[in-house]
């Protein structure tokens, strides 16, 4: 008799994504997630009750991944004028993969009718925007923060792909944009001068 195939939390997240990425979030399902990992719709289900469910674990998956990705990247921008700002414009330097695009568009067609996605995404914004308070200027990092989702969900969702030129140089725009801001150029301390 053959032994089940071990595999881990690891696999099958990359099982899920291979699917998203080959075939469409339309036909993310866990029989689709089984076959790709090449185990039993059992094996799934005991991790992944649902399809929601396999979502979930590809958008928790991919803020994990930037989460890690930003805090090493905050102390290489330690010096800027902003650096949880900084730090995910200079990630935004990257160009998309295709998982990070697919995972973008499975959130897309999704939100509108999965809650718990909604709420996933919400905390993930509700994470940055937080972080744009740290700085000392946080009305202008909330406002640059929104124009890089912008340039960013134009590229997630295939819109626009930027040659590295034109991307390093939108993005410096952005970066232009903060220290612009009346907010960055107002002086950080103010004095009363009551008589």
């Amino acid at each position: 008799m053959a032994r089940p195939k071990k595999i881990t939390t690891h696999e099958i997240l990359d099982a899920i994504e291979r699917v998203v990425v080959k075939f469409g979030v339309s036909r993310l399902s866990i029989d689709a997630v089984a076959r790709e990992a090449g185990i039993s719709k059992s094996r799934i289900v005991y991790g992944y009750k649902s399809k929601t469910a396999l979502f979930e674990a590809l958008i928790d998956r991919q803020f994990l991944r930037n989460k890690e990705r930003i805090d090493l990247l905050v102390l290489e921008c330690a010096e800027t004028p902003h650096p949880e700002l900084f730090a995910r414009i200079k990630l935004a330097e990257q160009t998309p993969d295709d998982i990070e695009r697919a995972v973008a568009l499975a959130v897309s067609s999704s939100m509108s009718s999965e809650v718990s996605l909604q709420r996933k995404m919400q905390e993930w914004t509700l994470h940055d925007l937080k972080a744009m308070e740290t700085g000392a200027n946080p009305e202008a990092a909330r406002i640059v923060y929104f124009a890089l989702i912008g340039f960013n969900s134009h590229e997630w969702f295939g819109l626009v792909n930027w040659t590295s030129k034109e991307r390093f140089s939108f993005l410096e725009g952005i970066r232009a944009m903060y220290a612009s801001h009346p907010e960055s150029q107002a002086p950080t301390s103010h004095k009363s001068h009551k008589g």
